[in-house]
C-alpha cells in the first residue's frame, strides 16, 4: 500500500485486509506489553493544519505502539503561520527523512497534492481533508460495526471477534445529521457500500449535499420514519459543525432546539431500535444537541469502543503503508 487517501474506489479486497489487520492489531493490545517492533527506525509525521484530539492522539499511539518515532507537527507555533506553503514545508519533511506523513488540512484534496506532487518520498496518510474524506475513521466504524454485528463480541465488546474475511452484507447503516459538511459521511457512504452495507443518509435538506443522488446510499429528510420502517442494525450520529456553518447554526435550520427535536438520537429513539442495533458517533459530541446523555451513555452505544478502535486500525494502516507485503498487488493499485 503506497498512500491511504480515501475510500472512493477502495477494493472490497483491500477493505477486508484493513479491517483483518486492524482485528490482529486490536489482539495485540490486550497483552501486557503492547508494543511492537515492527516500525522500529522508521519515522512517522502528524502533519496537521487544523486542531485535532482524537485523531492525533490515535495515530501518535499507533506508530508509537508500532516502535516508530513520531514528530508532532502543529501549523500553530510553526513556520505556516509566517508564511510557509504545503509544498516548501514537505520539501522540509523530505529533507529529514519521513517515512509517512499524516495530515489533516482544512483544503479537500491537500492529502492528494501532498501525495501526489512529487514533493516528497513518503507514504501518505489522509486524517481528514476539509469536507472531502476520512478514510481512518470510516476504517474504524466498520471494523466497529463488523466485530459487534458479524464478530458477536456481544454488548459489552469482549467476547470472540469471529468476523475474520467477513463484509457487512445485509447491515442497515443510518447516518445522521449534518452531512454537507462531513468528510466521515462521505468516507462511510463509500466504504459501508463497498463492504455490501446498505446506507441511509437522513437530515434535514439544508444539510445535504448537492449532488448526493449520485452516492450510493438513500436520503431521508425524516429520522422517526427511518428509525421505526427501516429498522437500522447500526445509528451512526454526525456532530453539528458549528465551526463550517457561516453565519451562525441558524444558516442552516432554525435552531439547536428545532434541530435536537426533529434530528436528535435520545433514548425514546433508541428504544425503536432492534434489540441488537448499536449507536456510534465519530467525536467529539455535542450532548444535547445531536444525541442525549442517555443515548451516549447507553450499553448499546459504542461510541467509547470506536476511540480504542481507531488506534489498532491506524496501526494497521501504518503497518501496510510501510512494513506490509506487495500481497494486495502493486503500487499503483494500492494509491488508496
Amino acid at each position: 500500500m503506497k498512500h491511504l487517501l480515501t475510500t472512493q474506489g477502495l477494493s472490497k479486497g483491500d477493505a477486508i485486509l484493513l479491517l483483518d489487520t486492524s482485528a490482529q492489531m486490536a489482539a495485540t493490545q490486550s497483552r501486557e506489553n503492547k508494543k511492537l517492533p515492527t516500525l522500529r527506525g522508521r519515522t512517522v509525521v502528524n502533519l496537521f493544519y487544523e486542531d485535532s484530539t482524537r485523531t492525533r492522539i490515535s495515530f501518535e499511539t499507533a506508530a508509537k505502539r508500532l516502535s516508530a518515532d513520531v514528530i508532532n507537527f502543529s501549523a500553530k507555533g510553526s513556520s505556516v503561520s509566517k508564511g510557509e506553503s504545503l509544498k516548501d514545508t514537505a520539501l522540509t519533511l523530505h529533507a529529514m527523512g519521513a517515512d509517512a506523513v499524516v495530515v489533516r488540512h482544512s483544503a479537500s484534496g491537500a492529502a492528494h497534492q501532498l501525495a501526489h506532487a512529487g514533493w516528497l518520498d513518503a507514504g501518505v496518510l489522509n486524517a481528514g481533508d476539509g469536507m472531502h474524506q476520512h478514510p481512518t475513521q470510516a476504517l474504524l466504524d466498520a471494523f466497529t460495526i463488523r466485530r459487534h454485528l458479524v464478530g458477536n463480541v456481544g454488548e459489552d465488546g469482549r467476547g470472540t471477534d469471529t468476523s475474520a474475511g467477513a463484509d457487512l452484507s445485509g447491515l442497515r447503516v443510518a447516518i445522521v445529521g449534518d452531512v454537507l459538511h462531513s468528510r466521515v459521511a462521505r468516507s462511510n457512504v463509500y466504504l459501508l457500500h463497498t463492504l455490501g452495507a446498505e446506507v441511509t443518509l437522513v437530515a434535514p435538506p439544508t444539510l445535504v449535499p448537492v449532488g448526493v443522488e449520485t452516492w450510493p446510499c438513500r436520503v431521508s429528510y425524516h429520522l422517526d420514519e427511518t428509525l421505526e420502517q427501516w429498522q437500522p442494525d447500526a445509528v451512526m450520529m454526525l456532530r453539528v459543525q458549528r465551526e463550517r456553518m457561516s453565519g451562525g447554526s441558524g444558516s442552516f435550520f432554525p435552531s439547536p432546539m428545532e434541530y435536537s427535536r426533529k434530528f436528535g438520537f435520545d433514548a425514546r429513539r433508541l428504544a425503536v431500535l432492534p434489540d441488537h442495533s448499536i449507536v456510534m458517533h465519530p467525536g467529539p459530541m455535542n450532548r444535547g444537541l445531536e444525541i442525549s446523555a442517555a443515548a451516549a451513555d447507553h450499553p448499546r452505544s459504542v461510541i467509547v469502543e470506536q476511540v480504542a478502535n481507531g488506534v489498532a486500525v491506524r496501526m494497521a494502516a501504518l503497518y501496510l503503508l510501510l512494513a506490509g507485503t506487495d500481497a494486495a498487488g502493486t503500487d499503483e493499485r494500492n494509491t488508496l
